[in-house]
């Protein structure tokens, strides 16, 4: 039985403070990057190609440069990263639940890809409060495997005595979460240990805890099960830069040598870009020994990491978000199967013909209900004599700008997955969305992402309405 190494909490002295989580957040995406880095430098070249491609948008659009200038998005553009994990059983997700909430991190959104053939269901960790976005908008796409979807009652049994042998998490950085829990926060030197303890978790191990055989067994009924199940840990499996043009990201990559998948996920390129589009490199091939039983082990390669690039538009209110998924349901109906390389260019076209449907103007996404956005005062002196929002916008008080999609998109998360996993993937199984399941192994309810959507939007319209009423010598109500 493996021994648990107990620490005890001390509490920093009255002249000391905790650091703020979202101060533990950046340091630990930083180092997260810095790693990935070195680990895969293809990564590397990807974050250049974004810098690049973002200096050349910026210059060619000032419109769009003012625009993030005046929404503080510039500031917050080239620390932009989300990554993506994957976990084998509820302990390990539950657990990473807590060590996720040292760095201001709550679950938001359910994801269900099953119906897209990959056994897994999924949440995202991220900051919740605009301000705890702009200090770090890092954020992990995190995967729980759904063993009870393997076929295979004998593979299904042998995956769960794999994952129940493993920790993936070190003694001391559950202790840490520990006292983080215990005593409300961290003092600096517990914070930055913290950070390197977690990085264990993220790391690539080329040494698998299987057999050469075993794992083949697992590939063989999902190329995602054998990356869960027989490793160590739950490496990143990608890192991801934003780009304000993706479509030239895209056409950027073959010309540094980096193979790019065929198909941009997510909405069409748009005038004022939706949601997320997302693209990638294809997953390396990377060589891993693998456990043998004699004590000999087995050389052989596992195929899982990869770069991958965003680019964020406005986020969808209920009804742009139907709109939106009805008009992507019409584009996937008129081709065979997944888009992939043989139907791309059908697919593309197909994807812009139906968006033509989707208000490509941010007055008529505002002026419809379809889109959030925030609130920011002109600086127009003098007594409005009106709280009605829309004559204060007319009559130049105020001024909307687009409210950033922070979250994920099923279909896209589950094209970028299938993108990595191979054309002979299951299509589809049988048994989909089970949230409750998912809230049960995670420990806490996932929060609604709509929701928090609606509360930065109407705290932004709030300290509006009050600053105009003390620059009218009166309060102006909602």
């Amino acid at each position: 039985m493996r021994a648990i190494l107990v620490y005890r909490c001390v509490k920093p002295a009255m002249s000391q403070s905790f650091v703020n989580p979202d101060q533990i957040r950046a340091w630990f995406s930083r180092a997260m990057s810095d790693m990935y880095k070195q680990e895969v430098p293809l990564y590397d070249t990807l974050l250049d190609l974004v810098a690049q491609v973002n200096a050349k948008t910026m210059a060619e659009q000032p419109e769009l440069a003012a625009q993030l200038s005046r929404t503080g998005e510039i500031e917050r553009l080239d620390i932009e990263r989300h990554g993506a994990i994957r976990v084998g059983t509820p302990e390990e997700l539950s657990n990473m639940r807590r060590v996720f909430a040292v760095m201001g991190m709550q679950p938001v959104g359910y994801y269900d890809l099953s119906p897209a053939g990959v056994p897994v269901h999924s949440t995202a960790f991220r900051a919740t409060h605009e301000a705890a976005l702009q200090a770090s908008p890092f954020r992990v796409f995190t995967s729980l495997l759904r063993l009870e979807l393997i076929d295979d009652a004998g593979l299904r049994e042998k995956a769960a005595r794999i994952l129940a042998a493993r920790q993936i998490f070190t003694d001391r950085v559950l202790a840490l979460t520990a006292c983080f829990e215990t005593q409300g926060g961290l003092n600096e030197a517990d914070a930055r240990e913290f950070v390197a303890e977690a990085l264990h978790t993220f790391r690539w191990h080329s040494e698998s805890t299987v057999s050469l055989d075993d794992y083949r067994e697992l590939h063989g009924q999902h190329r995602l099960i054998a990356d869960v199940v027989a490793f160590k840990g739950p490496h990143i499996n990608h890192l991801t830069p934003r780009t304000l043009d993706i479509d030239e990201a895209q056409a950027e990559m073959p010309r540094r040598g980096v193979s790019a998948k065929a198909v941009i996920e997510g909405p069409p390129p748009r005038k004022c870009p939706i949601l997320l589009r997302q693209t990638s490199f294809k997953a390396l091939e990377e060589p891993v020994r693998f456990a043998g039983a004699d004590g000999v082990s087995s050389v052989g390669s596992h195929t899982a990491r990869f770069g991958e690039i965003e680019q964020r538009g406005v986020a969808l209110t209920r009804k742009g978000r139907a709109l939106y998924d009805q008009l992507l349901d019409l584009a996937r109906s008129r081709i065979s199967g997944a888009p992939n390389e043989g139907n791309a260019a059908a697919y593309m076209q197909n994807l812009q013909d139906c968006f033509a449907a989707f208000p490509d103007d941010y007055a008529q996404l505002h002026e419809q209900g379809l889109a959030y956005f925030r609130y920011f005062l002109t600086g127009k002196q003098g007594e409005p004599g009106t709280a009605d929002l829309h004559a204060l916008i007319a009559q130049g008080y105020i001024q909307f700008e687009p409210l950033v999609y922070e979250d994920f998109l099923p279909v896209s998360a589950a094209g970028i997955f299938q993108s990595n996993l191979g054309d002979k993937a299951q299509a589809e199984y049988a048994q989909n969305a089970s949230q409750v399941a998912f809230e049960q192994a995670l420990g806490a309810p996932v929060k609604d992402e709509l929701a928090l959507y609606e509360d930065t939007q109407a705290r932004s319209l709030a300290a509006c309405l009050q600053a105009l009423g003390a620059q009218a010598g009166s309060p102006v109500a909602a």
